[in-house]
């Protein structure tokens, strides 16, 4: 099933929600002139075809460390490894590419000591893992939870959101936030009163801390939707080598085509990582040749299709 199995009033119901993934079904079935009733079932339709709506911390508004971890194994061990990182509560996405010997996973930590257990001592004593590379993302300018952020329907706001507020001084979260990010990371559409039971709040506290959480950029709200069934069947990651002085341009221009998911500057040789999402390899050969050849400071550049996403958009909590 692609693109072509969907109707358009589904692609203008998936752009709704990556605008505002908590907007009533009252406020667009206004929008779209159609019956609460009838929304309501084409939404559930599309939650039948895998449709998430999952709110999620923003790790540099929360003060967190980003982590983007590249491991190589051996191919009989790669896809247990992915699934025990997938199963850690700090990791965000997990990927399997390279034929299935390659791991790209995203970690948030809270302290150097997190950082030291999995990077100095976990990871280095795995069996057949033959080397690991971790690279600090310093600035992203683009997605901050998932592999692909229904990019099809990137907003200018929804930009905005991603990309943080990287020199504002951390928020503090107290006992509601964190239940709410707990509740909101299974589901992004819990009612006020689900919200409430779940805090031992009253909905009308529930309310002031969600707009709290989002009005200081430690909150936002993600679709999570098979890119396959947009049409989009060839997702990968780049890894760019760019001089000092471009990175932040490149990095802005990657962050504004459509088809980037994430883009972020990070430590080590290929100082820029994208992860961008295409229907075809032509299409991926054209973003390449037509999009990032142009852009000014760009050194080298390597591409690592994925085989297989073993955890996508599931939050790591604060």
């Amino acid at each position: 099933m692609d693109s072509s199995a969907l109707a358009e009033f589904d692609h203008r119901l998936l752009e709704a929600l990556q605008h505002d993934g908590r907007a009533p079904f009252s406020r667009l079935a206004r929008r779209f002139d159609v019956s609460e009733r009838t929304l309501a079932r084409r939404y559930q339709r599309l939650r039948g075809l895998g449709l998430r709506i999952v709110g999620h911390p923003n790790p540099v508004r929360l003060g967190l460390v980003r982590w983007l971890l590249r491991l190589h194994c051996t191919p009989d061990a790669a896809s247990t490894i992915a699934e025990a990182l997938a199963r850690r509560p700090d990791t965000s996405w997990v990927t399997l590419a390279s034929g299935g010997t390659e791991i790209t996973c995203a970690v948030n930590t809270r302290s150097a000591d997190e950082r030291n257990a999995l990077l100095l001592q976990k990871l280095p004593r795995t069996p057949k893992v033959l080397s690991v590379s971790a690279h600090c993302m310093l600035r992203i300018f683009m997605g901050t939870t998932s592999t692909w952020h229904a990019t099809r329907f990137r907003t200018p706001e929804s930009a905005a959101v991603d990309s943080g507020t990287p020199d504002a001084p951390p928020l503090s979260l107290d006992a509601t936030d964190r239940a709410l990010f707990a509740e909101l990371a299974r589901d992004g559409r819990a009612t006020l009163p689900e919200l409430g039971k779940a805090t031992g709040r009253s909905p009308s506290s529930v309310q002031r801390h969600l707009e709290r959480l989002r009005a200081e950029g430690a909150l936002s709200f993600g679709v999570d939707f098979d890119p396959q069934l947009l049409g989009y069947h060839m997702t990968t990651q780049l890894w760019l080598k760019v001089s000092p002085a471009h990175l932040r341009t490149v990095g802005e221009s990657l962050a504004a085509h459509r088809s980037t998911a994430f883009a972020a500057a990070v430590t080590g040789t290929s100082n820029l990582v994208a992860s961008g999402v295409f229907r075809t390899p032509v299409e991926l050969y054209d973003y390449i040749d037509r999009s990032i050849g142009p852009l000014p400071g760009i050194q080298s550049i390597e591409t690592s299709p994925t085989l297989r996403e073993v955890k996508r958009l599931a939050p790591a909590l604060p």
